[in-house]
């Protein structure tokens, strides 16, 4: 199977032994992002909603350097430390997916890197 490494400087680098995506065509694993700036590696914040939109944009910057977009992404898996801000969080992910639903999961998690409060992941298909 062909795999190759998706990076941009566009997205935090990694903070681990991972790539920030996987090609295998025709899908694209995208890890998990955090609501970090790319160029200072800090989380933007510490609010839920400034680190959501953070991630989502991270994100999208990796499935754009794996060639494609927003409509690509089919499942989105979200991990956040308090399930109180899921519908502030819904309504800023709908800012980005609009009308387009992909699959996705939001699961409550104890704690994430850095302290962050959200981690976005995702696959795409990528058309070719």
């Amino acid at each position: 199977m062909e795999r190759s490494i998706v990076q941009t400087d566009q997205a935090p680098s990694a903070i681990g032994p991972y790539s920030q995506a996987i090609a295998a065509p025709p899908w694209l694993f995208v890890s998990g992002q955090l609501g970090m700036n790319p160029w200072t590696g800090e989380l933007v914040g510490d609010r839920l909603e400034d680190q959501a939109r953070q991630a989502i944009e991270n994100l999208l910057q990796i499935v754009r350097a794996g060639g494609g977009d927003a409509g690509d992404v089919v499942a989105v898996d979200v991990f956040v430390t308090d399930m109180g801000g899921f519908a502030d969080f819904n309504a800023i992910y709908e800012e980005y997916f609009g009308a387009y639903k992909p699959a996705r999961a939001v699961v409550e998690v104890s704690a994430l890197p850095k302290g962050a409060c959200v981690e976005i992941k995702c696959i795409a298909h990528i058309r070719t």
